[in-house]
């Protein structure tokens, strides 16, 4: 007579091996190994780039900031006063901006590279006045370095403009280093010209 096969009794694990723990540790090195050799490189790769988008930036904001900056107030100098009064001279210091390049402050235009003056309002221009250099404080050459002052002096403006400047006038004096961005200042001449007034 045959036994019955029951299912309870007949051997379930026969011929299957398993993952012994040793290979299951080599398989997770090898994983964490991917993994460490992948983050490096996306961490190389971002730190290349951040670099570059640093030397972008740097070069970006020393193409769009002045060179220079104005000290202080412009002065204005009446060539004759009153209600009818006009501006005869215009006088201001300007320095170089914080860690900026030097500037080359050279009203005899030698240097290649020069600072240019133009003035404008909405009846005339002047592409290039014709202005001097009193030196505040200076180490004895042409360039405007950090911690140096210049006081420029814009004289005979009735002779370098069309039109005399008179009251109630706005305008832009702009100074256009050889290099950076340009400097505008706009400002208005008062109902009343005096022998010397500010420029607000």
């Amino acid at each position: 007579m045959k036994t019955p096969d029951f299912p309870l009794f007949n051997p379930i694990h026969i011929n299957e091996e398993g993952i012994s723990a040793l290979e299951t540790a080599i398989i997770l090195i090898a994983f964490i190994v991917a993994a460490a050799v992948f983050a490096f490189s996306v961490l190389s790769a971002g730190t290349v780039s951040t670099e570059r988008g640093k030397e972008s930036v740097l070069s970006g904001l020393n193409e769009v900031q002045s060179a220079i900056e104005l000290r202080g107030q412009i002065v204005a100098i009446g060539g004759t006063t009153g209600m009818t009064g006009t501006v005869e001279s215009v006088l201001f210091t300007v320095a170089n901006v914080l860690d900026g390049n030097p500037v080359p402050i050279d009203p005899t235009g030698v240097s290649a590279e020069k600072i240019v003056f133009r003035y404008r309002d909405e009846t005339q221009q002047n592409p290039d006045l014709v202005w001097t250099v009193n030196w505040l404080i200076n180490d004895g050459d042409i360039l405007l370095e950090n911690g140096e002052l210049a006081e420029i002096m814009i004289s005979n403006l009735d002779v370098q403009l069309t039109n005399p400047l008179g009251v109630n006038t706005q305008f832009t004096l702009e100074i256009v280093p050889p290099w950076g961005n340009t400097l505008a200042l706009v400002r208005t001449t008062p109902p009343v010209i005096d022998q010397a007034f500010l420029l607000d």
